[in-house]
């Protein structure tokens, strides 16, 4: 390091004007270690430049926009991601991820021990693997927010992100701690769709649902088109049980022995289908599939738009079950088509969620509720489509719950609900 670079106050204030650009320029490769830490004094600073202004290792960005939603635990849910990218030389020791409220700076979720390292990975590693709270240099991670509020009326109308660690040098050396905010972005304040069950009265497994459990659908980040997107980030796949709680009786390889099998498919809200696609095969179960080309991922399926940048997905149908054509309106309730196995499933199940476009790759992944449901159970192990069937019975691990009603709310994973008889 030069010795223009060696203090901070040096180059990045008083001997400004004596360095030239290029050294300027070789110095801001490895003063991040200072100017992170560093503000330039208002008498220095250019016109213009807020005096607060400092280089920080670390870019951040989301995903998509929060919006609030209240689920079955009574907390509402902000569910998001927080892309990090380290932009210095070093590697970046993350210690503490703080989401807080913009206007009062208090403190809404706070990430730090295994609770960090486990919710929060390189964007092309798997958090279902372990994750790993160290960034290295020119690189990005991922991390995965769950936000709770007790009340619509603690949501904040804007968040930042507060980040404390250390860059450390690969030769070694004392650690350079920061603390920086980043990442001041607005809360959606629109309240989420209210829809009707999208499949009929009786028992039903919500799996891989959101917020905090890690999922396939949750924690999937899927490069497409050029953008990064978590199109599944609230998706449901719904599974229908008998009176024993369970998913499958006799064989697992055979189709018919799924309780969901056939089971009808039902609007959730009035639309317009924008999208259908039948024809497609059920998989064999129970071992899970090939993965199918991408345009065959959700299988067959309907898709219906409800409101602007709205639409409803219906998808693993039943081959030659859709009962609806491209352009039809559809009315709630209205049958859609049956529960079926096709595209990249590996048991038969309904996967419903809300989307922003009319395709699900790209897209972005919404919140909804339901008007109403009883909670009655909850499932007390994971298991989910791609070992449903490879269990020794059908039967599921549960919990049993005193069965409470819920009105205009989300179920959350794993959640064992009751859907009532059509209103």
């Amino acid at each position: 390091m030069t010795r223009t670079c060696q203090a901070p106050g040096g180059i990045l204030s008083d001997r400004l004007e004596r360095v030239s650009w290029r050294q300027l320029r070789l110095c801001l490769r490895t003063v991040m270690v200072v100017a992170v830490l560093t503000t330039l004094p208002a008498r220095t600073a250019l016109s213009g430049i807020d005096p607060d202004t400092r280089f920080t290792p670390l870019v951040a960005a989301v995903l998509t926009q929060p919006q609030s939603v209240r689920a079955t635990d009574g907390a509402y849910h902000l569910a998001y991601e927080l892309l990090l990218t380290n932009a210095s030389a070093l590697q970046v020791e993350v210690t503490a991820v703080e989401v807080r409220d913009e206007g009062s700076h208090q403190p809404l979720l706070t990430l730090m021990g295994p609770a960090l390292s486990s919710g929060m990975n390189p964007i092309a590693a798997s958090v279902e693997n372990g994750g790993d709270s160290s960034i290295a240099s020119s690189s990005v991670s991922i991390v995965w927010l769950d936000v709770t509020v007790p009340s619509r009326a603690d949501i904040p109308r804007d968040v930042e992100h507060r980040i404390t660690g250390s860059m450390v040098a690969a030769s070694g050396g004392t650690p350079i701690p920061f603390d920086i905010v980043v990442a001041r972005i607005p809360i959606n304040e629109a309240k989420p769709p209210v829809l009707s069950p999208p499949v009929g009265p009786g028992i039903w497994l919500a799996s891989e649902g959101c917020c905090h459990d890690v999922t396939h659908h949750r924690h999937t980040l899927v490069p497409v088109n050029g953008e990064l997107a978590v199109p599944q980030r609230f998706a449901i796949d719904f599974f229908r049980l008998d009176n024993q709680f369970r998913a499958w009786v006799g064989d697992a390889a055979n189709l018919d022995s799924y309780v969901s099998y056939g089971q009808p498919i039902l609007a959730a809200a009035d639309g317009v289908v924008v999208d259908v696609l039948d024809g497609l095969p059920d998989q064999s179960p129970p071992q899970p599939p090939p993965i199918p080309p991408i345009n065959e991922t959700v299988g067959n399926n309907v898709v219906v738009r409800i409101a602007p940048d709205v639409y409803t997905l219906y998808a693993h149908m039943k081959p030659r079950s859709v009962l609806v054509s491209k352009g039809q309106r559809v009315k709630r309730g209205q049958e859609l088509g049956r529960i079926g196995t096709s595209g990249n499933s590996t048991t038969p199940h309904l996967h419903f969620q809300i989307m922003t476009t009319a395709t699900f790759f790209p897209t972005d992944s919404t919140p909804y509720v339901f008007d109403a449901f009883t909670l009655v159970a909850k499932e007390s192990e994971r298991i989910w489509d791609d070992n449903l069937g490879l269990q020794p019975t059908g039967t599921l691990p549960i919990s049993p719950l005193a069965p409470t009603q819920f009105r205009n709310t989300m179920p959350l994973d794993r959640d064992i609900i009751i859907f009532p008889m059509g209103r």
